[in-house]
C-alpha cells in the first residue's frame, strides 16, 4: 500500500500553509510534528479529501484520489481533535450512527461495534451516555469510530490531548495494536507518544517539510550536541543565553542543565548525552516556541 503526496501547495490569501510538500507513505505509523501554523491541519484535511490543494496531488496505490472519489474516502478513517459528540447518545448509538454514515449494513455494523468496543475497552460502557464518559473514554470512542469499517489509512489528530499519563499510554498502545497493515498518521504535540511507536517522524515548519526520517535518524541530527552541564545557580542565566536549554534540575549542591550546544561547553563540568526527539523538536522549532 502506498500514499504518495506530490508537490502539495496550499495558500490562504498571501499565507502559504503548505509549500510543495512531497513524501511517500507506506504501511506503518508516522508522527506529524510541528508548532501551530506549521501546516499539519491543512495537510490532514487534504489527505482525507476534505480540502483541495492549490497545486500538486495525492496518489493512493497509483491513482489520483480525486479520480477515486468515494472509493478513496471509504479507505479513510479520521479521528478529529475536538470531542464534539452528542452527549445524550449512548456509546452504542454513536457508533451505530457513524456506521450508518459510512454506509455499513446493520449486521456488519453490529458485529464491528462489539469487536472494536472490546479492543478499546469500552464494551462494558456502550449503553452509557457519552456525557458520562471521561476524557480518555471519549478519545477511545473517537478512535473506535475511525476504525469501524477497517480503513486502510488512519488519520489521528491529537489522540492523547489533555489525557493523564496512564490514559496516554493506553491510547498509544491501542494505536500500535490497530495499526497493523495500515498507514497511520498521528498529528500531535505530545512528542513522547510518537517517539516510541512511530516508524518515521515528519517535521513541518511554516508549510515546509524539513525532515522525514526514523526516530533514530531525527536524533542523529543532534549527534554530539546535547550535554548535561553542572553549574551554580547564578550561572544558569548565562548558559540559557548562550545555549538552547531544554531542562533544568536543581540538586542539593548544584544545578544540572540539559542543553544543546554547537560546541563543547568549556569551563563547566559536563557530560555528552544522547539526544531525544523532544530535544530535536525544541532545536528545530526554537524560534517559534515560547
Amino acid at each position: 500500500m502506498e500514499l504518495k503526496i506530490s508537490n502539495i501547495t496550499k495558500r490562504y490569501g498571501k499565507t502559504v500553509a503548505l509549500n510543495k510538500v512531497s513524501m511517500t507513505l507506506c504501511n506503518g505509523i508516522y508522527g506529524l510534528l510541528g508548532p501551530n501554523g506549521a501546516g499539519k491541519t491543512t495537510l490532514m484535511n487534504i489527505l482525507v479529501n476534505d480540502m483541495e490543494p492549490d497545486e500538486g496531488q495525492i496518489i493512493f496505490n497509483g491513482q489520483e484520489i480525486n479520480k477515486l472519489g468515494k472509493a478513496y474516502r471509504k479507505c479513510i478513517g479520521y479521528m478529529p481533535q475536538q470531542q464534539c459528540m452528542y452527549e445524550y447518545f449512548t456509546g452504542y448509538r454513536f457508533l451505530s450512527y457513524m456506521a450508518a454514515l459510512k454506509g455499513m449494513d446493520a449486521k456488519t455494523a453490529a458485529e464491528r461495534i462489539q469487536s472494536i468496543a472490546k479492543k478499546v475497552n469500552l464494551d462494558q460502557y456502550l449503553e452509557n451516555k457519552i456525557g458520562s464518559y471521561s476524557g480518555g473514554m471519549k478519545q477511545r470512542l473517537l478512535i473506535a469510530q475511525a476504525v469501524l469499517d477497517e480503513p486502510a489509512v488512519l488519520v489521528l489528530d491529537e489522540p492523547t490531548a489533555g489525557l493523564d499519563p496512564k490514559e496516554r499510554i493506553r491510547i498509544r498502545n491501542l494505536i500500535s495494536e490497530i495499526a497493523k497493515d495500515k498507514i497511520v498518521i498521528i498529528a500531535t504535540h505530545v512528542v513522547q507518544d510518537i517517539e516510541y511507536i512511530a516508524k518515521e517522524i515528519i517535521l513541518l515548519k511554516k508549510g515546509d517539510l524539513i525532515c522525514k526520517s526514523t526516530p533514530k535518524g531525527i536524533i542523529s541530527r543532534l549527534q554530539d550536541k546535547v550535554f548535561e552541564i553542572s553549574c551554580k545557580e547564578e550561572e544558569v542565566g548565562m548558559l540559557s543565553k548562550k545555549y538552547l536549554v531544554t531542562n533544568i534540575v536543581r540538586e542539593e549542591n548544584f544545578i544540572k542543565v540539559r542543553a544543546i550546544c554547537e560546541e563543547v561547553p568549556a569551563g563547566f563540568l559536563h557530560n555528552m548525552v544522547t539526544a531525544s526527539i523532544e530535544d530535536c523538536y525544541l532545536y528545530e522549532f526554537q524560534d517559534e516556541i515560547g
